[in-house]
């Protein structure tokens, strides 16, 4: 299984493309913080983590400088990209820490930052796609009553939203993001009842209606041509995620479960 696992890494490492951003005639603090979010992210794809380290701090540097010029920021802001910076940051220095696990964060920490910096469509709403395909494998295997694929398909589901989760907290609304939050934790508190209880199941209907329609709302527009990139690279991190997380993380990541819903109550 693992052999088979670093294949699927190594294959996916070789096609994921690096991305060159296009000359912009003008350029802002938010543009350059954002770009520095993208090349630690890069740098990390090419396991060049040592690097990745060097552009985060001299994110942090950056970051501070223009923090004190202003208040660019809003304070929720601020509390979102300090924390997703820090797990980036933990990331790049942690050889213990799964290969996946550390490229999900630094991708967390680059959404995050172009959720501030984006006047368009946001890099976050590309995911739509793989998230809501993947939560359509939920409800399946839920109506179907296969205990094993439920918790396999929620538990990625569950490491993909997690990946968005920080940026969609800038975009949508607080009392819409609150209510997705108390139907994830529903159905992941009471997973027997929802594969047993027909009635149960209707929270899963609920919570797709609540899924498309933020993801409706930030994908109105034509998305910019330049941003195609990432449903490439994402694509790609997310067939590796989904490899990686499964029965495994079910059985045995029990503090993950709790750390996941600790960040929801914040």
């Amino acid at each position: 299984m693992k052999a088979k696992l670093i294949s699927i890494f190594i294959v996916i490492f070789m096609i994921i493309p690096i991305y060159v951003s296009a000359d912009v005639e003008e350029s802002s603090p938010l543009t350059e913080l954002d770009q520095i979010s993208d090349d630690a992210l890069q740098m990390a794809k090419l396991n060049k983590f040592e690097d990745a380290k060097k552009l985060l701090e001299y994110f942090s540097k950056q970051f501070l400088t223009i923090t004190g010029k202003g208040q660019p920021f809003t304070m929720d802001e601020l509390r979102i990209v300090t924390i997703s910076h820090n797990d980036a940051l933990e990331a790049v220095t942690s050889a213990s820490m799964d290969q996946p696990e550390r490229i999900n964060r630094l991708t967390q920490f680059r959404l995050v930052m172009d959720a501030i910096s984006s006047k368009n469509q946001p890099l976050w709403a590309e995911m739509k796609g793989p998230i809501m395909t993947t939560f359509s494998q939920v409800k399946e295997a839920a109506t179907n009553g296969d205990n094993i694929g439920f918790h396999e398909t929620f538990n990625s589901f569950l490491t993909l939203y997690e990946m968005i989760y920080p940026s969609i907290k800038i975009d949508i609304p607080a009392d819409r993001v609150q209510q997705i939050d108390a139907r994830i934790n529903f159905i992941d508190e009471y997973r027997p009842q929802i594969l047993a209880q027909a009635t149960s199941q209707k929270e899963l209907q609920a919570l797709e209606t609540d899924l498309e329609s933020i993801f409706d709302e930030m994908t109105e527009d034509e998305a910019d041509p330049s941003l195609w990139w990432v449903m490439i690279s994402t694509g790609s991190i997310i067939i590796m995620t989904l490899s990686y997380v499964g029965w495994k993380k079910y059985k045995g990541d029990k503090q993950s479960k709790k750390d996941f819903k600790r960040e929801f109550k914040e």
